[in-house]
């Protein structure tokens, strides 16, 4: 039986080490990051996490598991949070030639960051798989091996790590490890940022790339699942 003091710390280094890795929702944050300036990468997180709250009610309810049940939904997702991930990838693109600083870019223009994490993440069938698959295990009394689930890297370092599932104190980590990296990630960028100001259309670019290229990946998916 792991103390509670263990269990909050092994839930906010699992929360950390799944939002840490490059990808969607990473790229809008930093995006709105270089462009607006930390408040507008930390509300894009916070969209994000949101829907990481979401998921997390209907999968203690029960709700979230019926989507198991139902694979044509899974795929449908795919499609659905391809396109929408390609439209914000053309957004992104467009915003480089606008990023000519870290502050300098169309700052007049309303963030609409948190709208785009929050749409992306309700919609993103990884965020959905994970809750119904490592989610319910979060949720459940029992055990977890949380190097079960994380990079390989961490895994190294840490070797094996069990904890005690269904716990309060797991899940105020877990939960906290995400909101610690949502704040840190937009400061970090925006440090770097305001050194090198060349970094601000860097980023725009990189989340335009990445954006567009789990856009694709998720379309392809979902067309070839359903079609």
């Amino acid at each position: 039986m792991t103390s509670p003091v263990v269990t909050t710390f092994a839930g906010i280094v699992f929360g950390v080490a799944l939002a840490a890795p490059p990808g969607p929702m990473n790229a809008i944050i930093a995006e709105e990051s270089v462009l607006r300036g930390w408040t507008s990468g930390f509300k894009a997180g916070i969209g994000a996490m949101l829907a990481d709250v979401i998921f997390f009610v209907l999968t203690f309810a029960g709700v979230a598991a019926v989507l198991e049940r139902h694979a044509t939904v899974q795929d449908a997702l795919f499609l659905v949070g391809g396109v929408l991930m390609l439209a914000f990838a053309a957004d992104a693109l467009r915003n480089v030639t606008a990023a000519t600083g870290f502050t300098q870019g169309d700052v007049a223009q309303a963030s609409t960051g948190f709208r785009k994490a929050f749409a992306l993440s309700l919609t993103n069938p990884y965020q959905i798989a994970f809750w119904l698959t490592v989610g319910i295990g979060l949720v459940r009394p029992g055990t977890l091996a949380v190097t079960d689930h994380v990079p390989d890297v961490l895994s190294s370092l840490v070797g094996e790590f069990v904890v005690e599932t269904g716990s309060p104190a797991l899940l105020v980590g877990f939960f906290g490890g995400i909101g610690l990296w949502v704040i840190a990630y937009p400061a970090a960028l925006v440090a770097t940022g305001r050194r090198i100001d060349a970094f601000a259309p860097l980023v725009a670019l990189l989340s335009g790339l990445v954006l567009g290229g789990f856009g694709l990946l998720f379309c392809w998916i979902g067309l070839t699942a359903l079609f």
